[in-house]
């Protein structure tokens, strides 16, 4: 088979349009730093490769290989001196030493903000662009060989990838979402980092509850809270205990889920907050609105006030916590027996969660029974 007919049987093999495949071609060249042509100018040259006019060359090949994921044999380019191969690894190494404390923080921005978008907005608008970033950041500590570089690059991204695996857990993309978890912890070892890796740990078991695995997902979370032991900070460890008493409450358990909430509030500092941790959330109205989400699980009269009063104290910016906490009132009022208020809770979150295009809380909807029977 020539090449012509290898490479182009490669796009349609994998349903890739010719203008799909020029665009994924130039993202994937930005995000490796390398120097191609303009769109209409590689759209030519594209037809050109495919129909055997020309040879494709370096770096062409390379991003050809990265983005149909084919060997050159199988797309039919011809075999490449050993030191091609050697020049690559060189130019990967190159530009992952051009990595400086300064060039790391901007990758940490640049988390931070999809976090605020993510919060007020949901994931649908910046999961994509997050997985872009953890790709760029992974190929460079890949190739990273200054220790102290590599820590901090992994810190970040430890962060980016427990933010795109709640992001796809929101979107009940549950396999993804594992994923992301697993390549967190990952990094919160090269890290060197306990707390990371606790709090990965722990944010993977909620994948586990959503499944219905809820026995795992509290063993996990027990042992995220031995993994953070007494060296952890305060306020993680408080995140910690609520995380476990909200395992614990999926269980059934009501005692010990509620004394982990206690200890919760025991170990939650005066300020709630912390610049090394930015990705937790106690302070105000937070950790009330969890232990709100326990009660409901539990079916306990008390959920109604707890999370009728942490409702108005929730900020602004918190629209998908706003959304689970008047999913918990839908579910507080209907084991109480009130339809009318399930019902306004219900169609209010269901206009919140349609907006940010929650499919966790959408499908929590879909299973609520009101009283009387109907859904």
């Amino acid at each position: 088979m020539s090449s012509k007919t290898r490479l182009q049987a490669v796009r349609r093999q994998l349903g890739y349009s010719a203008d799909g495949v020029i665009e994924m071609l130039l993202r994937r060249a930005e995000r490796l730093g390398v120097s191609v042509m303009q769109p209409a100018s590689l759209k030519t040259k594209l037809s050109r490769w495919e129909n055997g006019h020309e040879s494709v060359s370096e770096p062409y090949r390379r991003l050809f290989r990265e983005v149909y994921g084919r060997t050159d044999e199988e797309m039919g380019f011809p075999s490449e001196p050993d030191d091609e191969d050697l020049a690559e690894l060189r130019n990967r190494i190159a530009v992952a030493r051009r990595v400086d404390p300064e060039m790391v923080e901007v990758f940490r921005q640049q988390v931070d903000h999809a976090r605020q978008i993510d919060r007020r907005f949901g994931g649908v608008t910046m999961l994509d662009q997050l997985r872009s970033n953890i790709d760029h950041v992974g190929s460079l500590l890949g190739y990273s060989t200054l220790t102290g570089h590599r820590e901090t690059l992994a810190g970040v991204l430890t962060e980016a990838s427990t933010l795109a695996g709640w992001e796809a857990l929101d979107r009940s993309a549950h396999g993804q979402a594992w994923e992301h978890y697993e390549r967190a912890k990952t990094a919160a070892r090269e890290a060197l980092s306990a707390p990371l890796v606790a709090h990965a740990t722990a944010e993977q078991a909620f994948v586990l509850i959503d499944i219905g695995e809820t026995g795992a997902a509290a063993e996990q979370l027990a042992a995220a809270r031995e993994l953070a032991a007494e060296a952890a900070p305060p306020l993680l460890r408080a995140w910690l205990a609520a995380a476990h008493g909200e395992g614990l409450s999926a269980l059934g358990h009501r005692d010990e889920a509620l004394r982990a909430f206690d200890e919760a509030d025991q170990l939650l500092p005066a300020e709630a907050t912390d610049p090394a941790l930015p990705f937790l959330f106690l302070a105000g109205a937070h950790l009330d609105r969890w232990r709100g989400n326990a009660l409901s699980k539990l079916g306990e009269p008390e959920a109604i006030d707890q999370l009728t009063d942490a409702l108005p104290r929730l900020p602004e910016a918190f629209t998908r916590a706003r959304t689970g906490i008047l999913v918990d009132l839908a579910y507080a009022h209907a084991a109480a027996g009130d339809r009318d208020a399930a019902l306004e809770h219900s169609r209010q979150a269901r206009r919140l969660a349609s907006q940010i295009k929650s499919d966790r809380q959408l499908r929590r909807l879909s299973g609520l029974i009101l009283p009387g029977g109907s859904t």
